[in-house]
């Protein structure tokens, strides 16, 4: 499967050490811009590459200066003409994409991919403005799956930004439906109170129509939410008006306990768009710290009282799909 490895933006002029599904990787640019990875480990005295220094040819370890490219293989070893055939570490295939850097983990070492990474096109899209971040969180990937497919926890947790009232959350109409290895979650809210978030961004008149509408793929979730002035035009056309964030979520496993957030939100401001698009992302990060807390918390205190018994509620459907599907792909 494709993985989210990095953001575009944070490959500059160091490597950058990332541990994937329990593999210390070492990702960097070439003189021409082009994204590699590999394995984080010199093959002389196993110093992380990612310790060493970029050069115009490729990745220089830190220890006694050995020579990589973007395919593992050792270009120069200082001090010898003859470079040993074994002198090489393992690459993994990369594909960069709308500002993402994604990585193909097959079912065999060196296997190639059988398909594509996912394309976002709404970080392209001329109506939208975006940026983004990654989080380490110190909790298992499908916590966070849980929280994204249950918007009914912002009432509670995120009252300072895209909240609102708890009890609109908690009786939203919800619709979820399982196909395949996809999960859709549509919520909506008619005539609901504005939250702090939507109200900096937007000048809605008072009232307005909510929705929130979810899609978890095993790799990365897109949830697509906003508010159209009460009344104004049907809040499930997907042409709808009003104010729209767009947020990418992939969750990438760094170990069975840990691993990495990045995340991105796209808005669609008309006026005095550099600002509105700084508040919603500054509005984002203040919310996902908030989501931070709460996950971690929660995992700790999982592990505490590990064996006791959970109940389920009625917001919990999609995680549940979400749940039985990586069940599903992990057992084959």
């Amino acid at each position: 499967m494709w993985y989210l490895a990095a953001l575009s933006k944070e490959l500059t002029d160091k490597p950058l050490a990332r541990t994937l599904l329990n593999t210390p990787i070492v990702l960097f640019r070439d003189a021409q811009g082009h994204a590699s990875a590999l394995e984080d480990r010199c093959c002389h005295r196993q110093l992380p590459l990612s310790m060493g220094t970029l050069e115009k040819e490729g990745l220089r370890c830190g220890y006694h200066g050995l020579l990589f490219n973007g395919q593992g293989q050792c270009l120069e070893v200082p001090g010898q003409k003859k470079v040993p055939r074994k002198a090489k570490v393992t690459p993994f295939t990369l594909k960069e994409q709308d500002d993402l850097i994604w990585i193909w983990f097959g079912s065999e070492q060196g296997s190639t991919p059988d398909q594509d990474p996912p394309r976002y096109l709404y970080h392209s899209d001329e109506k939208y403005v975006y940026d983004g971040d990654v989080y380490h969180y110190q909790a298992p990937f499908q916590l966070i799956h849980d929280n994204l497919l249950d918007l009914s926890h912002l009432g509670y947790v995120h009252l300072k930004t895209i909240g609102g009232d708890a009890k609109t959350h908690m009786n939203a109409q919800m619709d979820v439906e399982a196909i395949g290895d996809k999960v859709t979650v549509k919520r909506y809210m008619p005539n609901s109170t504005p939250p702090p978030t939507y109200t900096a961004a937007y000048p809605f008149k008072d009232k307005i129509d909510r929705w929130q509408e979810i899609e978890f793929y095993p790799s990365h979730l897109r949830i697509w939410t906003g508010g159209i002035d009460a009344n104004s035009e049907s809040v499930t056309n997907p042409n709808r008006g009003g104010f729209h964030m767009r947020g990418l979520h992939c969750i990438t496993p760094e170990t069975e306990e840990t691993c990495h957030y990045f995340w991105t939100i796209s808005t669609n401001p008309t006026t005095d768009i550099e600002n509105v698009k700084q508040k919603v992302v500054e509005q984002t990060r203040y919310t996902f710290n908030e989501d931070k807390v709460v996950i971690e918390a929660q995992h700790k205190s999982m592990k505490h009282f590990k064996g006791q018994p959970m109940i389920d509620i009625h917001v919990d459907t999609g995680a549940n799909y979400a749940r039985r599907i990586i069940k599903r792909l992990c057992e084959a």
